[in-house]
């Protein structure tokens, strides 16, 4: 048996080399879908609930920015000047 080049061993050898290459291909899928689901998760559980992921989060920078609190944006420039420049 040192001849194995017949029909059945070569139709087994690209039977294994079709499953090696589709076992992968799903594992690599399957692989960047639980990384992908796993981040956003992180990101939507980081900002729904900022305080359970180090206080920080989308929300942190607009504190204390309402009218009443920090006033209202005043023009430094003359309207000409704004587009001179």
């Amino acid at each position: 048996m040192a001849n194995n080049s017949g029909a059945f061993v070569q139709g087994a050898e690209a039977y294994g080399r079709f499953l090696e290459v589709f076992i992968d291909g799903h594992w690599w899928v399957v692989g960047d879908a639980l990384e992908n689901i796993g981040k956003t998760t992180k990101r939507l559980g980081a900002n729904a609930y900022p305080h359970l992921y180090g206080g920080g989060g989308a929300s942190a920078g607009l504190r204390g920015s309402s009218p009443e609190k920090s006033g209202f944006a005043v023009p430094n420039k003359d309207i000409e000047r704004l587009f001179k420049d």
